[in-house]
């Protein structure tokens, strides 16, 4: 007996609707308009804030008190003609930026791991918070003279900047675990998911939000601790070092290029873990007023 031919299924996914993309674009349209107004509204408060700046220092007349025109014209030395040594600023910069992303990467390394274990285990670190929160409470700055004797060149920068990263990040794993709702785990145990498969499938996707978050705390430590170790002295590049040279020469403009750079740098790379946010975690609900 033959079997009747049947026409071919229609693939909806495949071959969207003209009504389909009218709709994604009428979902865009508004998001891309939030985007250039949120643009626009800090270029303005930035020129704004420059321009009371500039008032600010023609008002006071003090040349402790530099403006942005004089920070301008500095910055524009910094980068043809280098500091009083002949470093450019863009190494000072680049010096700073490498030993900040080792420590980072270090601390994320050994931070994610170890909160999540910790998260899993709790008794573990019920019984081992004596020796690790106080060491959570030791700044990294104070542990500078350490450093200085047991290290040198970049594994000094890598130690200290770690422990200014490490903590935040490894705390948001481990309470990020802590959040992970039972009934989830429950139900890959009940149809036979292994302790592996749970962890991969469930407790990652789940906490990497926190870590995330963890992170950008850790890079804001980062950077404060990289800063203050520079300052301790034994090396020629660096963004704080560079601040350091020219405070003892009073030079106020070259030593808020300093500030302004590390801060512009800072702002660059949280706005990157920001945007890497943003693209990983789109199902999030984002609670506005």
């Amino acid at each position: 007996m033959a079997v009747p031919a049947t026409a071919p299924e229609r693939d909806d996914a495949a071959a969207p609707t003209a009504a389909d993309v009218t709709e994604t674009a009428a979902l865009k349209r508004p998001r891309v308009k939030k985007s250039v107004s949120t643009w626009l509204w800090n270029i303005a408060v930035l020129i704004v804030t420059l321009g009371l700046w500039q008032v600010a220092t023609a008002l006071v007349g003090s040349p402790f008190f530099p403006g942005p025109v004089a920070i301008a014209r500095a910055f524009v030395d910094l980068v043809q003609a280098g500091d009083t040594s002949g470093i450019t600023l863009w190494e000072h910069a680049w010096a700073s930026i490498t030993r900040v992303m080792v420590g980072f990467a270090l601390a994320i390394l050994f931070g994610v791991p170890l909160g999540i274990f910790m998260g899993l285990y709790p008794r573990t670190y019920e019984n081992s918070r004596v020796i690790l929160e106080p060491f959570r409470f030791i700044p990294p700055i104070a542990w500078i003279p350490l450093a200085i004797i047991f290290f040198s060149g970049m594994p000094r920068f890598a130690f200290l900047i770690f422990l200014g990263a490490f903590f935040p990040i490894f705390t948001a794993a481990m309470v990020g675990v802590a959040r992970v709702e039972p009934i989830h785990r429950k139900v890959g145990l009940v149809f036979g998911a292994s302790k592996s498969w749970i962890i991969r499938h469930i407790v990652l996707p789940t906490i990497l939000p926190d870590i995330l978050g963890g992170m950008r705390v850790g890079l804001g430590a980062a950077w404060l601790t990289i800063v203050a170790a520079e300052l301790a002295g034994g090396i020629s590049t660096g963004l704080g070092r560079m601040m350091v040279n020219y405070a003892e020469l009073v030079q106020i403009p070259q030593v808020v290029v300093g500030m302004l750079l590390i801060g512009a740098i800072g702002f660059l790379m949280n706005e990157a873990l920001l945007l890497l946010e943003k693209r990983l975690f789109r199902w999030r609900w984002q609670v506005t007023l």
